[in-house]
C-alpha cells in the first residue's frame, strides 16, 4: 500500500525516491499494525480516541489534577494546557496546511477497531498525538511526578490513532514531536517555579522534627486548606494541627508560639505574615505550608507543596530570609513580599468591597477599571521638596526579576536590596502602567523609574493614604519610612529542592 503526498513545493528525483521509500515504509508498518492483534485493546483504544477528541480528555485530566489542591497539581495542570494549546494552534495553522496528507485506506483494519465517525482533515501531522504528547510534557516539566501517571494516557491515545486507522505511524510520531517541543516553548516563555538557589551564608541551624514533634501549625480554614494539612499530618504524625477562622489567627499563632519549638503557618499571604510577626517576635523558626491563591513567599522559597515542607522539617533544613518594615508615626507593619502605595491599594480596597457580592475576579476587575477611570492621582509625595503625583509606587523585599513572559519573581531572598519602583503622574494611567510592566527590569523610562536601596524614606504623604502589603491594606500619613531586616527571619526550607 502506497500512502498518497502531496507536497507543496516540487523535489529533486533523488528527494522524491527517498521520500517514496519512507513513504513505503510508512505504508507497510500501518499494514502490520492493522494485522497485529492487540490484547484488549477493542474496548479500550477507541474510546479513548473519541474521549481525545477536542482535547476533552485532556481538559477533564486538568480538572482532576488541579482538584488535588496542591500548588504544584495546578500549576502542573495550568502548564499542560497551556502546551496543548500551542500546539493545537500550530498543527491548524500550520501543520495541517503546509503537508496535505490523505489518510490511510481503512481495508486493512478490523472493523471493530475502526471509529464511527472518520476525520475529514488532512492526515500529517496527528493533532491527537501532538494534544497528548504536549499534555503530558507540559505536566512532567512541572511535576515529573504527575507526568508519569499522565504518560501511560497520552502514549495510549497516541497508539489509537494507528490502531483505529486514521494516521499513519510518521503521523503520529511527527504530532507527538510537535507536542513535546511545543511544551518545550512553553517552558521557555514561562519557566517553572523552580527553587531558588539562596547563598550559603543564608543557610541557618535548626531543629530537626523527625516525626513533626515541637511543631504546631497553625492553618486558616477559610483557606481551603484540609487537605494539604492533612498531607502534612501523614507526613509529620507527631506535629500538633490548629485549624481555625480568620478571625482566631493572630490570637492562635499567639499560643501556638508559647508551647512550640517551631511555628507552623498554612493560609495565604496575608496569614504566612501574621505568622512571621509572631515568629520574630518569639524568636522562632518558621515553618510555611501554601494554603493561599497566589502562595507568593512560600513559591519564591521554594517550598511547593507539603512534601518539600515534610522533608526540611524531618531533616532540619532552613535558611534566613529578608523582612522589610514600614513605619508612619505610631503605625508600622512587616512585608515578606511587596508593599505598595497608589493604584493597588485603591483596587484592593474596592475588590474587597465587592467581592462577596460578585465573586474575587470579578471585583477584581471592577476595581481595576474604578482606578483607572479616576482623574485624579491616588498618591502624592514630596520629592527634593516639591510636591509630585505618582500612580504606583511599588517596593518589593528583595529584587523582582523577570522570567520569560511570566511577573517577576525573587531569586535570593536574603539579597538585602528594596526594589522599588515608580510609575509616574500624568494622563492614561492604564498605558503608563502598561509602560511600566513591559518596561521590567528597565530602570528609568518616561513613565517608569526603578532603584534598589537598604532604606527608603517618603514623605508629604497625604492623610488616609491607603499602603498595601502581602495583601492587607491600613492607611498612612506624612512620613513613611521603609527598611529591610537582613536575614532576621529563619525559615524551613529543602536545601536540595529536588528532596
Amino acid at each position: 500500500m502506497s500512502p498518497d503526498l502531496d507536497l507543496t513545493a516540487p523535489a529533486s528525483a533523488a528527494a522524491r525516491a527517498r521520500l517514496r521509500t519512507l513513504l513505503d515504509l510508512d505504508g507497510r508498518l500501518f499494514e502490520a499494525a492493522a494485522a497485529w492483534h492487540w490484547p484488549g485493546a477493542e474496548r479500550v483504544l477507541p474510546r479513548l480516541s473519541r474521549a481525545a477528541n477536542h482535547g476533552v480528555l485532556w481538559f477533564a485530566s486538568a480538572a482532576a489534577l488541579a482538584a488535588s489542591r496542591t500548588p504544584r497539581s495546578r500549576a502542573a495542570a495550568v502548564r499542560g494546557l497551556a502546551s496543548l494549546g500551542l500546539a493545537s494552534l500550530t498543527i491548524n495553522t500550520l501543520g495541517k496546511r503546509s503537508v496535505r496528507r490523505a489518510r490511510p485506506v481503512l481495508d486493512p483494519v478490523p472493523l471493530v477497531r475502526r471509529l464511527s465517525r472518520q476525520p475529514i482533515t488532512t492526515s500529517f501531522p496527528s493533532g491527537h498525538a501532538a494534544s497528548a504528547a504536549a499534555f503530558a510534557t507540559g505536566v512532567a516539566l512541572e511535576s515529573p511526578a504527575w507526568g508519569a501517571a499522565v504518560a501511560p494516557v497520552a502514549f495510549s491515545v497516541a497508539m489509537s490513532r494507528v490502531y483505529t486507522g486514521v494516521h499513519f505511524p510518521s503521523d503520529v510520531l511527527a504530532g507527538a514531536a510537535l507536542g513535546a517541543g511545543a511544551a518545550f516553548v512553553v517552558r521557555r516563555l514561562v519557566p517553572p517555579r523552580a527553587g531558588v538557589r539562596l547563598p550559603a551564608r543564608s543557610r541557618a541551624e535548626v531543629p530537626a522534627l523527625p516525626g513533626g514533634e515541637g511543631l504546631v501549625l497553625v492553618a486558616n480554614r477559610a483557606a481551603g486548606t484540609a487537605d494539604r494539612v492533612g498531607a502534612l499530618h501523614d507526613a509529620l504524625p507527631e506535629a500538633e494541627v490548629v485549624e481555625c477562622a480568620p478571625e482566631e489567627i493572630a490570637d492562635e499563632l499567639e499560643k501556638a508560639a508559647a508551647r512550640a519549638r517551631v511555628l507552623g503557618v498554612c493560609g495565604g499571604d496575608g496569614t504566612v505574615n501574621a505568622a512571621a510577626r509572631v515568629a520574630l517576635r518569639h524568636g522562632l523558626p518558621l515553618a510555611v505550608l501554601p494554603g493561599g491563591t497566589l502562595n507568593h513567599f512560600a513559591a519564591d522559597l521554594g517550598v511547593a507543596d507539603e512534601r518539600l515542607l515534610a522533608h526540611a522539617v524531618r531533616h532540619g533544613e532552613a535558611v534566613r530570609v529578608d523582612v522589610g518594615r514600614f513605619a508612619a508615626g505610631s503605625r508600622e507593619g512587616l512585608f515578606l513580599n511587596t508593599l505598595s502605595l497608589g493604584v493597588y491599594p485603591e483596587l484592593v480596597r474596592v475588590r474587597d468591597r465587592w467581592s462577596h457580592r460578585i465573586g474575587g475576579w470579578p471585583a477584581g476587575v471592577l476595581g481595576a477599571l474604578r482606578v483607572l477611570r479616576a482623574g485624579e492621582h491616588p498618591l502624592e509625595v514630596e520629592v527634593g521638596g516639591e510636591p509630585r503625583p505618582l500612580w504606583l509606587l511599588f517596593v518589593g523585599n528583595g529584587v523582582y526579576h523577570r522570567m520569560g513572559l511570566t511577573p517577576g519573581r525573587r531569586t535570593d531572598l536574603a539579597d538585602g536590596l528594596l526594589d522599588v519602583r515608580v510609575v509616574h503622574g500624568g494622563r492614561r494611567p492604564a498605558l503608563r502602567l502598561f509602560a511600566a510592566a513591559v518596561a521590567g527590569p528597565l530602570t528609568r523610562s518616561p513613565a517608569h523609574s526603578a532603584v534598589q536601596v537598604n532604606r527608603l524614606r517618603l514623605t508629604g504623604v497625604a492623610p488616609g493614604t491607603p499602603l498595601a502589603y502581602d495583601g492587607e491594606v491600613t492607611s498612612v500619613s506624612g512620613e513613611v519610612t521603609l527598611e529591610k531586616l537582613p536575614e532576621a527571619l529563619t525559615v524551613y526550607r529543602p536545601l536540595d529542592t529536588t528532596a
